[in-house]
């Protein structure tokens, strides 16, 4: 069985060419993606044994998604097959002042209409080691929490390591709904991952003096966050994403990795922006792959923040670097010259 399981909805990407708007022409390219399956990717490209856990229709478009993860060796054995839809995002990139907008079309999803039944989780978890899962996913309803529920459970049962990934989506469910939930679902976790916004809306812990709409983080303030997260759950360890956003085009980069001793803070990336969608995905493959492989907290973060910032560089959610690519440019290697 895979060493590493990831529980979520894979959806149908249907974006315009190039940072072209909404039908600004009659062409969409359709690619696929979602949180989880973003992160079995990466993983899958680093060469760790990753399992994508969903449930998807048997039409020809559910097995398209499950086609696009085998194509990258992402284990596909215990994906449940059934329901009639497939969640689907229209995704218009943003580029200079305008940001990006994304819509969804997820409702009565094969994955949304699943029931805790489909999944068995202890046949699921057995020979893993890790099981990541992020907010996205119970956001779906409250069936959903539950099955995320069962899931961590089983996985704490078998000794599987749990990271989440807050990412709290304002246009699934509410703040409260939210804070609920991710209250229960937490209790479980190992290692969280969050960004500059995500705390403040899932729990109500913010960074002070920082400003994320005017360019301004405080990064000491983290450090005030990554603990009072840690101190709630009992996180082993807690990464918050930081990121200025100078305009959709051009962002600073960069992360934190408290581990309950150091806060370690990696460096900062200037990133000329392709396509956003899946950065933070990147992040948490990196961090899982860094941490499985027994790299330090300093080293750990390095690494997924380099794999971050190339992924921005990458057209579609999935981020196709090796760790090689990963490694060179967190080795301070960042030119980009050309490779002969």
């Amino acid at each position: 069985m895979a060493k590493i399981v990831t529980f979520g909805e894979i959806m149908l990407r249907l974006a315009p060419n190039g940072y072209y708007r909404f039908f600004q022409n009659d062409q969409m390219q359709a690619t696929f993606g979602g949180g989880e399956a973003n992160v079995a990717v990466s993983l899958a490209n680093y060469g760790m044994d990753v399992s994508f856990v969903t449930k998807l229709p048997t039409h020809a478009i559910g097995q398209a998604a499950v086609n696009s993860l085998r194509y990258f060796g992402v284990d596909t054995s215990d994906i449940v097959r059934g329901g009639d839809r497939v969640g689907i995002y229209y995704l218009e990139k943003g580029a200079s002042q305008r940001g990006s907008v994304c819509i969804y079309d997820r409702a009565h999803s094969a994955i949304q209409e699943a029931d805790p039944s489909d999944f068995d989780w202890d046949k699921i978890f057995d020979g893993a080691e890790w099981f990541h899962f992020t907010g996205i996913t119970p956001a779906l309803g409250p069936n959903v929490v539950e099955i995320c529920r069962d899931a961590c459970k089983a996985a704490k049962a078998h000794g599987v390591k749990i990271s989440c990934d807050l990412n709290y989506r304002g246009k699934l469910w509410t703040r409260a709904e939210a804070r609920a939930a991710m209250t229960d679902l937490c209790q479980y976790v190992d290692v969280c991952i969050s960004n500059e916004e995500d705390a403040k809306d899932v729990f109500g812990i913010e960074a002070e003096n920082t400003d994320i709409y005017g360019g301004k983080l405080n990064k000491e303030g983290y450090k005030s966050v990554a603990k009072q997260l840690a101190d709630k759950f009992g996180f082993e360890k807690v990464a918050i994403t930081l990121r200025t956003s100078i305009s959709a085009s051009d962002n600073d980069w960069a992360a934190m990795l408290y581990d309950g001793t150091d806060y370690c803070f990696s460096k900062e990336y200037h990133l000329r922006i392709t396509d956003r969608v899946g950065g933070g995905d990147s992040f948490g493959g990196g961090l899982i792959y860094a941490l499985m492989n027994g790299k330090s907290t300093q080293d750990a973060v390095e690494f997924a923040v380099a794999a971050s910032a190339l992924k921005h560089s990458v057209e579609g959610d999935y981020n196709r670097v090796t760790v090689s690519e990963v490694e060179k440019l967190s080795g301070g290697d960042g030119s980009g010259r050309v490779q002969r």
